[in-house]
């Protein structure tokens, strides 16, 4: 029974030890000219200001949750694409019926400016 999950364990430990060892590259070898401007804190863009407490726009959350509810649309497509022959019509029909809801949901959102960033 190992055997059959060797060749995962082999991928694995590859992609850890590429991982580990381009991160270890780039800060080793990479170049290094800290300026005081590239010391700043940066958040999205745009310096940090004000007190490091204030409160996140909702925007921020509901554009998190709307990531949230889109990326969990790709998990379910791959694993249906995958089987798509074995299900036949009944299977077309039924992701056919989960884009709907999720293209309404879509709508919605952009209908009630959700996907505006600034109003």
């Amino acid at each position: 029974m190992f055997s059959n999950y060797l060749p995962l364990f082999i991928m694995l430990a590859v992609a850890v030890g590429l991982a580990v060892a381009v991160f270890t590259l780039t800060s080793v070898l990479g170049p290094k000219h800290p300026t005081p401007e590239k010391m700043i804190p940066y958040e999205s863009g745009s310096e940090t200001t004000g007190a490091k407490h204030l409160r996140l726009s909702v925007k921020f959350y509901l554009t998190a949750i709307l990531f949230v509810v889109f990326d969990i649309e790709a998990v379910f497509l791959y694993p249906w694409a995958q089987m798509y022959r074995d299900l036949g019509w009944f299977g077309l029909a039924e992701m056919v019926l989960f884009l709907v809801v999720l293209g309404v949901t879509l709508a919605y959102a952009w209908r009630k400016g959700a996907l505006e960033w600034q109003k």
